[in-house]
């Protein structure tokens, strides 16, 4: 199961302070736009997203259809065959993708610890 590009989502109080931080760790912006409280930073092949007000708790965060520079990939796992087969295995989930639709979509998993794990396809 290839859930695709990984990120960590990090909810923060203050989008500009955090920004500023991560920069001065080599972080660069990769996309968002700080006026909708998002951005994108990436180092290498890490990516952080950071985003103000939109999630209550920090999440790891699968994007099927990308690469760790959100380009889109020629082939890959859709998101609701992901979800049938983590539903197979007696997964519960938080949220889940509409399965009559295709393209974009998301669902959300809790692990035993209580962490989100999103899982969101752009494309």
């Amino acid at each position: 199961m290839k859930l695709g590009a990984f990120s960590i989502s990090l909810a923060v109080k203050d989008l500009q302070k955090s920004k500023a931080f991560y920069e001065g760790l080599g972080f660069s912006d990769m996309g968002g736009s700080g006026s909708d409280g998002w951005a994108i930073l990436k180092n290498g092949d890490t990516v952080i997203g950071l985003f103000q007000g939109m999630f209550e708790k920090n999440m790891l965060t699968f994007n099927p259809g990308w690469d760790q520079s959100a380009q889109k990939l020629d082939e890959f796992e859709d998101i609701r065959d992901l979800q049938k087969k983590l539903m197979a295995k007696g997964y519960a989930f938080e949220s889940e993708a509409d399965e009559t639709t295709t393209g974009p979509a998301s669902f959300v998993l809790i692990d035993p610890d209580g962490n989100p794990v999103l899982v969101d396809q752009h494309v």
